[in-house]
């Protein structure tokens, strides 16, 4: 098969066919948001856990208990 037998109208379904639909870039976003939430409320819980210890917030890093 030659470069010149091919024909656009096939090379631009396919191309098309790797783009996310609008539906899948909302799922795949929400996903993204779920797990920044997730990693927002293990750092509050973190926080709280250092704080109830009496840590300070630079002993806590020292210890590598906060990046």
């Amino acid at each position: 098969m030659s470069i010149n037998s091919i024909d656009h109208d096939d090379m631009t379904n396919i191309a098309n066919k790797w783009d996310l639909t609008e539906e899948e870039q909302e799922v795949s976003q929400k996903s993204v948001d779920k797990v920044k939430s997730a990693e927002a409320r293990r750092r509050i819980e973190a926080l709280k856990e250092i704080r109830e210890s009496g840590l300070t917030i630079e002993e806590a890093r020292e210890l590598g208990l906060l990046h």
